[in-house]
């Protein structure tokens, strides 16, 4: 399989994130997801509808949302418009919520609530009227993408970290973006838990697009790489872990550490570049270390290459990025030129 690589951009501005998307299609990525946090960056699928108009290639879409802003009408409606605009190039990725809803005092949905929502939307996408928290619903209109050549539905992926999680995403979903971590023991565990729910379904891994979301950052400095990226490493340990540790591969002695920085982290500061208190969470050094070895592609672009074709082997061959870092132009054009052309193949 060959390996494709995107990236998720967090819209400080509009105008910054049509600048990056513009530079991630010539530098060959091939899938530009936007985050979705109303309280602290720009409008979703605003900011989706000028990168879909500014872009020509590439696969674009929330990366991700969640079921709780957004009634499944209105999020129907949006990618389909998504969908219109790019002529066919929209996907859709849901997960239970995270900084968006924290922003707001609300707590993320069980996974029950999840798999009501998705599968309400894939039939407002095919333009059904469903029934949805006891009322019936619909969003008609979204049938008339059928008429054009690109034809079928967005793809819809969920963002998962926990076994439950990635078997879900294998049963009902088109593919999944997976947050476990990129270690070889941890790469078997997703794999094998996304195949519990394909069977299910009665498919395969190959039938699932699936991707796995990567921390990032490149350079000859390994210190300052790290101390950059550590905010995003203190929302990895946040999310990845809140609800359970049990199943997800924890060495006993970081399960404290992974405890203070859940209890100290600020849904406010999410994904805050320089110095912000999230980065101050990270402030022990062996923890620190094994989230990198975990969830990181970091170092050289020799470092970087070794590292993909490392997780590769174990089985996954695509890759999110999430890179958020002061360059971030630089980053991108980088990852193009330097690391992409040697682990393609």
């Amino acid at each position: 399989m060959q390996a494709r690589f995107g990236i998720i951009e967090v819209p400080r501005s509009i105008a910054s994130a049509i600048e990056h998307a513009q530079l991630a299609e010539a530098a060959g990525f091939d899938w530009f997801g936007v985050a979705d946090s109303q309280s602290l960056f720009r409008e979703l699928f605003v900011t989706l509808a000028v990168v879909g108009q500014g872009t020509q290639r590439m696969m674009v879409g929330p990366s991700v949302t969640n079921p709780l802003t957004r009634h499944p009408a209105v999020m129907a409606s949006a990618i389909a418009s998504v969908q219109e605009i790019t002529g066919g190039r929209a996907m859709l990725g849901l997960g239970t919520g995270d900084s968006a809803i924290y922003n707001l005092n609300q707590r993320p949905g069980g996974l029950q609530g999840l798999r009501d929502y998705i599968l309400a939307l894939r039939a407002l996408l095919q333009g059904e009227r469903v029934e949805f928290g006891g009322r019936e619903i619909h969003a008609k209109w979204t049938a008339d993408l059928r008429n054009n050549e690109w034809g079928a539905p967005p793809p819809i992926y969920i963002a998962a970290e926990g076994p439950r999680t990635l078997e879900l995403a294998g049963e009902i979903c088109d593919g999944v973006i997976c947050g476990l971590g990129l270690s070889e023991d941890v790469v078997k565990l997703t794999l094998d838990h996304i195949a519990i729910g394909a069977e299910r379904a009665g498919r395969s891994l190959a039938d699932i697009d699936i991707w796995a979301m990567t921390r990032v950052n490149v350079g000859a400095d390994r210190v300052a790489l790290v101390n950059e990226i550590r905010m995003e490493l203190a929302s990895t340990a946040h999310h990845t872990f809140r609800f359970t540790q049990k199943g997800k591969l924890v060495p006993p002695e970081f399960a404290a550490a992974i405890r203070r920085v859940q209890a100290g982290y600020s849904p406010a500061n999410h994904e805050e570049l320089g110095v912000s208190p999230n980065a101050g969470l990270m402030d022990d050094g062996d923890f620190l270390n094994y989230m990198v070895d975990r969830f990181a592609v970091l170092g050289t672009a020799e470092d970087c290459v070794e590292r993909i074709q490392a997780i590769r082997a174990a089985g996954i061959h695509q890759f999110l990025f999430t890179g958020f870092v002061d360059e971030r132009a630089a980053l991108i054009k980088t990852l193009g030129a330097e690391v992409f052309p040697r682990c393609r193949n």
